[in-house]
Protein backbone atom coordinates (compact mmCIF):
# COMPACT_ATOMS: atom_id res chain seq x y z
CA UNK A 1 0.00 0.00 0.00
CA UNK A 2 1.15 3.67 -0.44
CA UNK A 3 2.11 5.71 1.91
CA UNK A 4 0.44 8.89 0.90
CA UNK A 5 -3.18 9.78 -0.24
CA UNK A 6 -3.33 8.87 -4.10
CA UNK A 7 -5.61 12.18 -4.40
CA UNK A 8 -6.70 15.20 -3.11
CA UNK A 9 -9.62 15.35 -1.14
CA UNK A 10 -11.86 18.53 -0.09
CA UNK A 11 -11.15 19.83 2.93
CA UNK A 12 -14.74 20.77 5.45
CA UNK A 13 -13.53 23.58 7.94
CA UNK A 14 -15.32 23.76 10.91
CA UNK A 15 -17.77 21.33 9.99
CA UNK A 16 -20.21 20.36 12.43
CA UNK A 17 -20.92 16.53 13.36
CA UNK A 18 -25.07 17.92 12.80
CA UNK A 19 -24.22 18.45 9.11
CA UNK A 20 -23.74 14.53 8.65
CA UNK A 21 -26.03 13.15 12.14
CA UNK A 22 -29.59 10.93 11.33
CA UNK A 23 -32.00 13.29 12.51
CA UNK A 24 -33.05 10.86 15.87
CA UNK A 25 -28.97 11.03 16.64
CA UNK A 26 -28.61 14.75 16.10
CA UNK A 27 -31.68 15.33 18.32
CA UNK A 28 -30.65 13.62 21.26
CA UNK A 29 -26.85 15.34 20.91
CA UNK A 30 -28.23 18.38 20.41
CA UNK A 31 -30.23 17.82 23.83
CA UNK A 32 -26.95 16.69 25.90
CA UNK A 33 -24.88 19.67 24.56
CA UNK A 34 -27.85 21.69 26.24
CA UNK A 35 -27.49 19.89 29.62
CA UNK A 36 -24.28 21.73 31.42
CA UNK A 37 -21.90 19.10 33.24
CA UNK A 38 -24.12 16.14 31.54
CA UNK A 39 -20.85 14.82 30.68
CA UNK A 40 -19.03 15.26 33.64
CA UNK A 41 -21.81 13.03 35.31
CA UNK A 42 -21.34 10.60 33.20
CA UNK A 43 -17.21 9.93 33.29
CA UNK A 44 -17.72 10.18 36.87
CA UNK A 45 -20.30 7.79 37.06
CA UNK A 46 -18.00 5.47 33.74
CA UNK A 47 -15.26 6.21 35.62
CA UNK A 48 -12.14 7.79 34.14
CA UNK A 49 -9.70 5.44 35.33
CA UNK A 50 -11.19 2.87 33.39
CA UNK A 51 -10.35 4.64 30.15
CA UNK A 52 -6.81 5.71 31.21
CA UNK A 53 -6.26 1.66 32.20
CA UNK A 54 -8.04 0.71 28.81
CA UNK A 55 -5.56 3.48 26.96
CA UNK A 56 -2.48 1.44 28.82
CA UNK A 57 -3.63 -1.64 27.80
CA UNK A 58 -3.96 -1.22 24.69
CA UNK A 59 -0.29 0.78 24.50
CA UNK A 60 1.18 -2.68 26.30
CA UNK A 61 -0.78 -5.32 24.21
CA UNK A 62 -1.38 -3.52 20.23
CA UNK A 63 0.65 -1.73 18.18
CA UNK A 64 0.42 2.30 18.16
CA UNK A 65 0.26 3.55 14.45
CA UNK A 66 2.62 6.18 13.55
CA UNK A 67 5.13 7.32 10.81
CA UNK A 68 6.85 3.81 11.76
CA UNK A 69 4.47 1.36 12.26
CA UNK A 70 1.69 1.28 10.04
CA UNK A 71 1.82 4.14 7.99
CA UNK A 72 -0.89 3.76 5.62
CA UNK A 73 -3.00 4.09 8.55
CA UNK A 74 -1.25 6.86 10.32
CA UNK A 75 -1.56 8.55 7.11
CA UNK A 76 -5.56 8.35 6.79
CA UNK A 77 -5.85 9.35 10.06
CA UNK A 78 -4.16 12.33 9.79
CA UNK A 79 -6.55 12.93 6.52
CA UNK A 80 -9.34 11.72 8.54
CA UNK A 81 -8.74 14.41 11.36
CA UNK A 82 -7.70 17.28 8.50
CA UNK A 83 -10.66 16.56 5.99
CA UNK A 84 -13.17 16.77 9.34
CA UNK A 85 -10.90 19.81 10.81
CA UNK A 86 -9.90 18.07 13.95
CA UNK A 87 -7.74 20.15 16.20
CA UNK A 88 -6.23 16.71 17.23
CA UNK A 89 -5.56 13.22 15.38
CA UNK A 90 -6.51 10.87 17.79
CA UNK A 91 -4.24 7.80 18.09
CA UNK A 92 -5.05 4.51 15.89
CA UNK A 93 -3.86 1.43 17.74
CA UNK A 94 -3.72 -1.86 15.22
CA UNK A 95 -4.89 -5.35 17.95
CA UNK A 96 -4.35 -8.64 16.72
CA UNK A 97 -7.94 -10.18 16.64
CA UNK A 98 -9.49 -12.15 13.84
CA UNK A 99 -12.73 -10.40 14.25
CA UNK A 100 -13.44 -7.48 11.53
CA UNK A 101 -14.04 -4.48 13.92
CA UNK A 102 -13.02 -0.90 14.81
CA UNK A 103 -14.23 1.10 17.60
CA UNK A 104 -13.73 4.61 18.89
CA UNK A 105 -12.88 4.93 22.73
CA UNK A 106 -12.31 7.47 25.17
CA UNK A 107 -14.28 11.13 26.44
CA UNK A 108 -11.40 13.29 26.68
CA UNK A 109 -8.34 12.04 25.05
CA UNK A 110 -10.81 9.43 22.52
CA UNK A 111 -8.77 6.89 20.24
CA UNK A 112 -9.38 4.54 17.44
CA UNK A 113 -8.79 0.68 17.93
CA UNK A 114 -8.56 -1.59 14.56
CA UNK A 115 -8.57 -5.26 14.60
CA UNK A 116 -5.97 -7.17 11.98
CA UNK A 117 -9.27 -8.87 10.89
CA UNK A 118 -10.30 -5.44 8.95
CA UNK A 119 -6.86 -4.84 7.74
CA UNK A 120 -6.65 -8.46 6.36
CA UNK A 121 -10.42 -7.87 4.78
CA UNK A 122 -10.43 -4.46 3.65
CA UNK A 123 -8.48 -2.40 0.67
CA UNK A 124 -7.18 1.05 1.54
CA UNK A 125 -9.95 3.35 0.24
CA UNK A 126 -11.88 0.86 2.29
CA UNK A 127 -10.24 1.08 5.59
CA UNK A 128 -10.02 5.07 5.01
CA UNK A 129 -13.63 4.96 5.27
CA UNK A 130 -13.88 2.98 8.39
CA UNK A 131 -11.20 5.71 10.02
CA UNK A 132 -13.69 8.56 8.92
CA UNK A 133 -16.70 6.45 10.80
CA UNK A 134 -14.85 6.07 13.33
CA UNK A 135 -13.29 9.46 13.39
CA UNK A 136 -16.72 11.17 13.28
CA UNK A 137 -18.07 8.79 16.23
CA UNK A 138 -15.20 11.20 17.79
CA UNK A 139 -16.60 14.81 16.72
CA UNK A 140 -19.86 13.81 17.10
CA UNK A 141 -18.79 12.41 20.99
CA UNK A 142 -20.83 9.06 20.68
CA UNK A 143 -18.92 7.72 23.95
CA UNK A 144 -21.65 9.63 25.84
CA UNK A 145 -24.04 6.47 24.07
CA UNK A 146 -22.30 3.75 24.81
CA UNK A 147 -21.46 4.94 28.29
CA UNK A 148 -25.01 5.92 28.85
CA UNK A 149 -26.03 1.85 27.80
CA UNK A 150 -23.37 0.46 29.72
CA UNK A 151 -24.11 1.76 33.17
CA UNK A 152 -28.55 1.56 32.36
CA UNK A 153 -27.57 -2.25 30.99
CA UNK A 154 -25.52 -2.76 34.66
CA UNK A 155 -28.29 -1.14 36.37
CA UNK A 156 -31.31 -3.37 34.70
CA UNK A 157 -29.32 -6.66 35.76
CA UNK A 158 -29.28 -5.78 39.19
CA UNK A 159 -32.74 -4.81 39.54
CA UNK A 160 -33.94 -7.97 37.12
CA UNK A 161 -35.85 -8.79 40.16
CA UNK A 162 -38.14 -6.20 40.41
CA UNK A 163 -40.67 -6.29 37.56
CA UNK A 164 -41.48 -3.18 36.82
CA UNK A 165 -38.23 -1.64 37.28
CA UNK A 166 -36.54 -3.81 34.83
CA UNK A 167 -39.39 -3.23 32.54
CA UNK A 168 -39.29 0.56 32.96
CA UNK A 169 -35.20 0.62 32.20
CA UNK A 170 -35.47 -2.12 29.85
CA UNK A 171 -37.41 0.41 27.62
CA UNK A 172 -35.12 3.56 28.50
CA UNK A 173 -32.17 0.59 26.72
CA UNK A 174 -34.13 0.01 23.83
CA UNK A 175 -34.87 3.58 23.33
CA UNK A 176 -31.02 4.06 24.26
CA UNK A 177 -30.21 1.21 21.45
CA UNK A 178 -32.20 2.94 18.48
CA UNK A 179 -30.32 6.11 19.28
CA UNK A 180 -27.16 4.20 19.17
CA UNK A 181 -27.69 2.22 15.62
CA UNK A 182 -28.85 5.64 14.36
CA UNK A 183 -25.27 7.11 15.33
CA UNK A 184 -23.69 3.88 13.10
CA UNK A 185 -25.47 5.60 10.53
CA UNK A 186 -24.56 9.15 11.27
CA UNK A 187 -20.83 7.64 11.32
CA UNK A 188 -21.64 5.75 8.17
CA UNK A 189 -22.29 9.30 6.68
CA UNK A 190 -19.01 10.80 7.96
CA UNK A 191 -17.02 8.35 6.89
CA UNK A 192 -17.91 9.13 3.21
CA UNK A 193 -17.21 12.62 3.39
CA UNK A 194 -13.95 11.61 5.05
CA UNK A 195 -13.23 8.82 2.27
CA UNK A 196 -15.08 10.73 -0.36
CA UNK A 197 -14.93 7.89 -2.06
CA UNK A 198 -18.76 6.02 -2.29
CA UNK A 199 -18.17 2.70 -4.02
CA UNK A 200 -15.48 1.99 -1.47
CA UNK A 201 -17.78 3.15 1.36
CA UNK A 202 -20.72 0.72 0.13
CA UNK A 203 -17.90 -2.03 -0.43
CA UNK A 204 -16.84 -1.85 3.15
CA UNK A 205 -20.08 -2.55 4.80
CA UNK A 206 -20.89 -4.76 1.78
CA UNK A 207 -17.96 -6.74 3.43
CA UNK A 208 -19.36 -7.08 6.78
CA UNK A 209 -22.09 -9.39 4.97
CA UNK A 210 -19.99 -11.19 2.79
CA UNK A 211 -16.19 -11.01 3.55
CA UNK A 212 -13.55 -10.62 0.61
CA UNK A 213 -15.67 -11.61 -2.04
CA UNK A 214 -16.44 -8.34 -3.72
CA UNK A 215 -15.64 -10.02 -7.54
CA UNK A 216 -19.04 -12.46 -6.15
CA UNK A 217 -20.91 -9.50 -4.69
CA UNK A 218 -22.92 -6.82 -6.86
CA UNK A 219 -23.86 -3.76 -5.09
CA UNK A 220 -27.21 -3.10 -6.60
CA UNK A 221 -28.34 -6.78 -5.91
CA UNK A 222 -27.41 -6.23 -2.45
CA UNK A 223 -30.05 -3.11 -2.64
CA UNK A 224 -32.62 -5.18 -4.14
CA UNK A 225 -31.97 -7.46 -0.68
CA UNK A 226 -33.22 -4.21 1.21
CA UNK A 227 -36.49 -3.70 -0.59
CA UNK A 228 -36.93 -7.86 -0.18
CA UNK A 229 -36.16 -6.92 3.79
CA UNK A 230 -38.15 -3.56 4.25
CA UNK A 231 -41.21 -5.16 2.38
CA UNK A 232 -41.32 -8.40 4.61
CA UNK A 233 -43.41 -11.23 4.08
CA UNK A 234 -46.68 -10.71 6.27
CA UNK A 235 -47.18 -9.65 10.00
CA UNK A 236 -44.97 -12.76 11.68
CA UNK A 237 -42.07 -11.66 9.12
CA UNK A 238 -42.34 -8.18 10.87
CA UNK A 239 -42.32 -9.18 14.35
CA UNK A 240 -39.36 -11.31 14.10
CA UNK A 241 -37.58 -8.17 12.28
CA UNK A 242 -37.99 -6.34 15.55
CA UNK A 243 -37.17 -9.12 17.52
CA UNK A 244 -34.02 -9.31 15.78
CA UNK A 245 -33.06 -5.70 16.56
CA UNK A 246 -33.36 -6.16 21.00
CA UNK A 247 -30.23 -5.96 22.34
CA UNK A 248 -28.35 -4.95 19.16
CA UNK A 249 -26.31 -1.06 18.89
CA UNK A 250 -25.52 -2.00 14.70
CA UNK A 251 -27.95 -2.22 11.58
CA UNK A 252 -27.68 -4.43 9.85
CA UNK A 253 -25.41 -4.64 6.68
CA UNK A 254 -27.74 -4.41 4.34
CA UNK A 255 -29.85 -1.29 6.06
CA UNK A 256 -26.48 0.69 6.12
CA UNK A 257 -25.41 0.16 2.82
CA UNK A 258 -29.26 0.87 2.02
CA UNK A 259 -29.58 4.08 4.32
CA UNK A 260 -25.67 5.34 3.15
CA UNK A 261 -27.16 4.87 -0.69
CA UNK A 262 -30.15 6.95 -0.34
CA UNK A 263 -28.26 9.79 1.74
CA UNK A 264 -26.09 10.13 -1.16
CA UNK A 265 -28.71 10.16 -3.79
CA UNK A 266 -30.55 12.58 -1.90
CA UNK A 267 -28.15 15.09 -2.80
CA UNK A 268 -26.99 15.78 1.17
CA UNK A 269 -23.31 14.80 0.28
CA UNK A 270 -22.49 16.64 -2.65
CA UNK A 271 -23.67 19.92 -0.78
CA UNK A 272 -21.35 19.53 2.11
CA UNK A 273 -19.08 18.71 -0.43
CA UNK A 274 -19.77 21.48 -2.03
CA UNK A 275 -19.08 23.86 1.10
CA UNK A 276 -22.94 24.25 1.88
CA UNK A 277 -23.20 22.58 5.94
CA UNK A 278 -23.65 24.13 9.38
CA UNK A 279 -20.22 24.90 11.55
CA UNK A 280 -19.42 24.04 14.32
CA UNK A 281 -19.41 27.91 15.64
CA UNK A 282 -23.18 27.94 15.64
CA UNK A 283 -23.74 24.78 17.31
CA UNK A 284 -24.97 26.71 20.27
CA UNK A 285 -27.58 28.19 18.35
CA UNK A 286 -29.51 24.45 17.71
CA UNK A 287 -32.54 24.03 18.98
CA UNK A 288 -33.36 21.08 20.62
CA UNK A 289 -37.25 21.40 20.08
CA UNK A 290 -36.74 22.21 16.27
CA UNK A 291 -33.76 18.92 16.17
CA UNK A 292 -36.78 16.88 17.83
CA UNK A 293 -39.17 17.45 15.22
CA UNK A 294 -36.63 16.77 12.50
CA UNK A 295 -36.09 13.55 14.37
CA UNK A 296 -40.26 12.73 14.15
CA UNK A 297 -40.42 14.07 10.39
CA UNK A 298 -37.48 11.85 9.81
CA UNK A 299 -39.48 8.89 11.48
CA UNK A 300 -42.34 9.60 9.62
CA UNK A 301 -40.75 9.82 6.56
CA UNK A 302 -39.59 5.98 6.86
CA UNK A 303 -42.85 4.89 7.76
CA UNK A 304 -44.19 6.43 4.74
CA UNK A 305 -41.59 4.94 2.54
CA UNK A 306 -41.85 1.34 4.05
CA UNK A 307 -43.84 -1.54 3.20
CA UNK A 308 -43.19 -3.69 6.25
CA UNK A 309 -46.83 -5.29 7.31
CA UNK A 310 -45.40 -4.53 10.97
CA UNK A 311 -44.54 -1.04 10.39
CA UNK A 312 -47.33 0.19 13.02
CA UNK A 313 -44.79 -1.83 16.22
CA UNK A 314 -42.06 -0.34 14.63
CA UNK A 315 -43.18 3.25 14.30
CA UNK A 316 -44.23 3.21 18.45
CA UNK A 317 -41.01 1.68 19.42
CA UNK A 318 -39.12 4.82 17.59
CA UNK A 319 -41.71 7.19 18.42
CA UNK A 320 -42.02 6.43 22.05
CA UNK A 321 -37.93 7.05 22.13
CA UNK A 322 -38.07 10.11 20.58
CA UNK A 323 -41.49 11.11 23.02
CA UNK A 324 -38.99 9.78 26.14
CA UNK A 325 -36.20 11.02 24.87
CA UNK A 326 -37.54 14.70 24.64
CA UNK A 327 -39.18 14.29 28.28
CA UNK A 328 -36.40 13.58 29.70
CA UNK A 329 -33.73 16.39 28.46
CA UNK A 330 -36.45 18.97 28.54
CA UNK A 331 -36.68 18.28 32.06
CA UNK A 332 -33.15 18.65 32.67
CA UNK A 333 -32.67 21.62 30.58
CA UNK A 334 -35.52 23.07 32.58
CA UNK A 335 -33.25 22.21 35.40
CA UNK A 336 -30.48 23.67 33.40
CA UNK A 337 -31.97 27.18 32.44
CA UNK A 338 -33.65 26.41 29.44
CA UNK A 339 -33.30 25.00 26.18
CA UNK A 340 -31.92 26.75 23.69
Amino acid sequence: MTTTPDRNRVQLPGISSRAYEHPADRSALVALRKLSGFDTVLKQMSGLVSERRLRLMYLASAVRVSETQFRPLYDMGRDAAYTLDLHRIPEIYVQQDPQVQAKAIGFDDPFIVVTTGLLNLMNEEEQRFVIGHETSHILSGHAVYRTMLDILTRLATRVAWIPLGYIGLRAIVAGLEEWYRKSELSSDRGGLLTGQDPEAAKRALMKLAGGDYTHEMNIEAFLEQYQEYDTAGDLRDGFLKVLNLLGTTHPFAVVRVAELDKWQRSGEYDRIIGGDYPRREDDANARVTDEMKAAAESYRASWQQSQDPFIGVLRDVAEGAVNAGERIFNRFSRRDGGQG
